[in-house]
């Protein structure tokens, strides 16, 4: 049975940030399709041709096995990937909202805006196929995490931490692993990308 919550500021502002990021507007020209933002950058990578094939077999192994580190080995998943991954579920593991607030909020609402900027930016100006979808997805996350989800998850950081001195040391130290632990990602990925390329021969 549901039972009310005292704090109905945190809820309102939990189930503001998954109502868009489980069901948000699948397309701008469409009012009633909705999708998740997973779903969306999926969709987008299908749309210029990039393999997803990786990913629909992690999810395979997942719904298959219901366990992270099975998925993560049957799936053969990046060692990159698997440390984020691994961090992201330690933390909900703690079990402690503060925590997990603080890994979502420094680790990735607080980051996204300024990381897709520029990449909007490049692909709007060079792309050389129909990456309109990839377009969306950025300038959506652009939008929400920018001028609402980005807010709403600080404003959720201090509700949580409130006058206790030891949270804002404990979601301090989160903060820093979730930011080093995105930075390690994306090095990760950046690496895979330039040693994949293979050098042009005339």
């Amino acid at each position: 049975p549901w039972l009310p919550n005292r704090n109905t500021q945190i809820v309102r502002l939990i189930n503001e940030i998954v109502l868009e990021e489980e069901s948000d507007l699948a397309r701008p020209d469409v009012d009633n399709e909705y999708a998740s933002h997973f779903e969306m950058y999926l969709d987008a990578m299908e749309q210029i041709n990039a393999s997803t094939k990786g990913i629909h077999a992690f999810l395979d192994q997942l719904q298959e096995s219901n366990s992270l580190e099975n998925a993560i080995s049957n799936a053969h998943v990046s060692d990159v990937a698997a440390e984020f991954m691994r961090f992201t579920f330690s933390v909900i593991e703690t079990g402690k909202p503060h925590l997990i607030a603080s890994a979502f909020t420094f680790g990735r609402e607080d980051l996204i805006p300024d990381m897709f900027i520029g990449m909007v930016k490049h692909l709007s100006s060079s792309a050389k196929v129909d990456c309109s979808k990839l377009i969306y997805y950025l300038e959506r996350h652009i939008e929400l995490d920018g001028d609402e989800h980005g807010p709403l998850s600080l404003q959720l950081v201090q509700e949580l931490c409130g006058d206790d001195e030891i949270k804002w040391q404990e979601a301090t130290e989160t903060a820093k692993q979730a930011m080093q632990t995105r930075i390690n990602l994306w090095n990760g990925i950046n690496k895979m990308i330039t040693t994949s390329k293979k050098p042009c021969t005339s």
